[in-house]
């Protein structure tokens, strides 16, 4: 067990016992009414006018059965709140601690620059035995019709700093499109009159999706020459100097196999210009509001999730993009695999079990696009959460059994990683707040804690808030979302727990490249889509209206209805694809 290990298992014990101390303290943690007394709130009784009986059978049949059957619903679900707000206090203190100290991973692993730090100007001057101090560097970069941004990825790629003769850049071109297939080709050749070493590579099929491509690239003989591979899909753009930071790392800790870089989201003018490649990540030529909500999302994933894993345990999973890896990591781990969706997480999961450590670069920042659509980011995240969930199916036996991680890494990997993350957190969100809150105006019956109801969301929204403090005022907003997203989560995890005919779906995320960048192009904060209106979501915001109305109306022993109103007209707008773009003054 290691130093890092130990700390992690001590940091998430007082993270528990912070919890439960704080809870008991203020009187939030009540368990009197673990059974609620039957019948209570009831005032109807026998002949007390016309169609008596009928209420006092619902009546009845309510706290005798709905009620009993919901309350071992209310506290399944308060369990699992627990273990959600004492898994994000966790990550939240670790990474929060992380930064307080300075932590660096160079305080973990040796990083030592190459050459000086003068790789640019060796390959200028052609000195050999400079450039061989460099290991061989392959770049893979998997497409798939991606008219808007192949020119921008090809381009950052090959504005990477590192000797020419050491690196090999690789096309993946899985497009069915023939002239995009052709102009991605022609592009190749463009850098290669330049003097890059680019290959073009394609296949007759798209078995296996990412995973099958990845796999196809490593198969030729040049790539087998090289010690390292770094990924980067079609919308991501690295800054020169990639390479140059992350190489050391896997070059003097041989225990080491992936070096993950942070995603990040927004205009920026730091690249390299003389490529002529403007950036801006988010739709429209301007900030969009369902891009802001997705960078709140996204950033307490890195800043937080990413982080504590990596001070901790050196385990976290590989992000499927900016990232750099070890080649004899991933044949060793088994290589490539389509039999999910997330073949990232599954290399990761597969090459630690094997005992491989993973590094997490926070302040090495790789430019990306975020999906611009409501559409395409549902399609994403179901993508995702189903292909986690499957994972957690396929891996938990072999977690269990292997050899080269320790017992507190596997109940890290397994509870944390896998289960709260994974199958707890969607199940807990749409459940809780979109079926039993709403249900529970109508069965007076039912009791909900307080502490869970209230107390449980307030704390997740605090630990989220302290890692994301620049997002704070989209905070409302993000919750709001996330309410909806949970029910593409929870549809998502149930699918790949079960392995559902959907499970295996890929669907590739539609891109806006340069079309982005359209200074002219003006909408409204909210913009209804022509595109057919999304009947799940309308009918939840029937339903929270219908439950919030009644709450109005009915006064019990609780008042949600403020909450239902704002949730059923979350629920509403997404379900007429109301999405748009907010004004230049509003960036940031």
């Amino acid at each position: 067990m290691e130093a890092g290990e130990a700390a992690g298992a001590v940091l998430f014990l007082l993270a528990a016992a912070v919890s439960l101390l704080a809870a008991v303290s203020t009187g939030a943690l009540d368990f009197t009414y673990l059974v609620t007394v039957v019948g209570e709130g009831s005032s109807t009784s026998p002949g007390s006018g016309g169609g008596a009986w009928w209420r006092e059978a619902w009546v009845g049949a309510r706290s005798r059965a709905v009620a009993p059957a919901l309350q071992v619903g209310v506290w399944a679900c308060m369990v699992m709140s627990v273990m959600l707000v004492v898994e994000a206090t966790y990550n939240s203190a670790v990474s929060v601690a992380a930064r307080l100290v300075g932590w660096r991973p160079e305080w973990r692993f040796k990083w030592e620059p190459l050459g000086g730090g003068a790789g640019a100007g060796d390959e200028e001057k052609g000195e050999a035995a400079a450039a061989a101090a460099y290991p061989m560097v392959m770049v893979q970069i998997p497409m798939y019709n991606e008219l808007e941004v192949y020119k921008l990825s090809i381009g950052a790629v090959c504005g990477l700093k590192w000797p020419k003769e050491r690196l090999i850049i690789q096309v993946l071109d899985d497009s069915t499109d023939a002239f995009i297939k052709n102009l991605v080709e022609l592009e190749c050749e463009d850098w290669a009159s330049k003097g890059l070493n680019i290959k073009y590579a394609t296949r007759s099929g798209r078995k296996g999706f990412k995973a099958g491509a990845l796999k196809k690239g490593m198969e030729w003989d040049y790539a087998k020459q090289c010690e390292y591979v770094a990924i980067f899909d079609a919308d991501f753009h690295p800054e020169p100097d990639f390479l140059l930071r992350t190489v050391p790392f896997l070059m003097h800790n041989q225990n080491v196999a992936l070096v993950q870089a942070r995603w990040v989201f927004g205009k920026t003018s730091s690249f390299d210009m003389s490529l002529r490649l403007p950036f801006a990540v988010l739709a429209s030529g301007k900030v969009s509001l369902l891009t802001r909500i997705q960078r709140t999302f996204l950033d307490y994933h890195f800043k937080a999730e990413q982080e504590a894993g990596s001070a901790t345990f050196a385990f976290f999973s590989f992000n499927g993009t900016a990232g750099v890896w070890r080649t004899e990591a991933i044949n060793d781990a088994g290589g490539w695999k389509d039999r999910t969706t997330v073949e990232d997480m599954d290399l990761a999961v597969r090459a630690t079990l094997k005992g491989w450590k993973f590094i997490y670069l926070g302040d090495l920042r790789v430019k990306s696009e975020l999906p611009s659509t409501y559409k395409a980011y549902c399609r994403q995240q179901f993508r995702w959460s189903c292909g986690g969930a499957n994972l957690f199916r396929k891996m938990i036996w072999d977690v269990l059994v292997a050899k080269k991680v320790s017992s507190l890494k596997k109940i890290y990997m397994l509870y944390s990683f896998f289960l709260v993350r994974r199958v707890v957190a969607p199940a807990v969100a749409f459940i809780l707040y979109n079926v039993i809150i709403p249900v529970s105006v109508m069965i007076p019956e039912l009791f909900l804690p307080i502490w869970g109801v209230a107390y449980i969301p307030t704390a997740l929204l605090i630990v989220t808030a302290i890692r994301n403090p620049e997002n704070l005022h989209t905070v409302p907003l993000w919750i709001l979302f996330e309410s909806v997203m949970s029910m593409h989560r929870l549809r998502a995890a149930v699918a790949g727990l079960l392995q559902l005919q959907e499970f295996n779906q890929w669907i590739v995320t539609k891109k806006v490249g340069n079309n982005a960048f359209d200074e002219n192009n003006e909408t409204p904060l909210l913009q209804k889509s022509r595109k057919r209106v999304n009947l799940p979501e309308i009918g939840l915001s029937v339903f929270l209206i219908f439950c919030a109305s009644y709450n109005l109306v009915f006064h019990g022993k609780n008042s949600f209805y403020i909450n239902l109103y704002l949730q059923g007209l979350a629920f509403f707008l997404l379900g007429l694809n109301c999405v748009g773009t907010l004004p230049d003054h509003c960036c940031f």
